[in-house]
């Protein structure tokens, strides 16, 4: 597909991520911040707890987990559910949208992780050159 016909096609969506009052925005900063994405990544693996969540995405506070949470429950990408037990258990899962995005998003993750030496490397020569320590 050449790159006229990508815009056109572009052009045709009702919805347009670099229009300044876009919805889209909103939900492609929930999916693409960096807890947002090791969120999605996480739950691609399976329903699991807060807690379960928490210690797989290492590093991410319980106040920005839980947040992070609401934004992708809001936008549809993430299922809560309570089970009504003592005490009380939540399970967070993927919807059908959440996981389909997830896919799309392990490939990005998967490219950079495979991809990291050159990474290091061209961030190497970069501070070489601009004196950085």
């Amino acid at each position: 597909m050449d790159t006229m016909q990508e815009r056109t096609e572009a052009q045709d969506l009702p919805y347009d991520v670099f229009a300044r009052a876009c919805p889209s925005r909103g939900t492609l900063e929930h999916v693409t911040g960096r807890w947002g994405a090791l969120t999605l990544g996480a739950l691609h693996e399976g329903s699991l707890r807060f807690n379960e969540l928490r210690r797989r995405v290492d590093g991410v506070s319980e106040k920005m987990l839980s947040q992070t949470l609401h934004a992708l429950e809001r936008d549809g990408l993430v299922h809560r559910e309570a089970q009504p037990t003592n005490p009380p258990r939540v399970d967070y899962e993927l919807t059908p949208l959440g996981h389909e995005l997830a896919e799309r998003l392990l490939s990005l993750i998967r490219f950079v992780e495979g991809r990291m030496d050159d990474v290091l490397a061209a961030r190497q020569r970069y501070d070489v050159t601009r004196g950085a320590r």
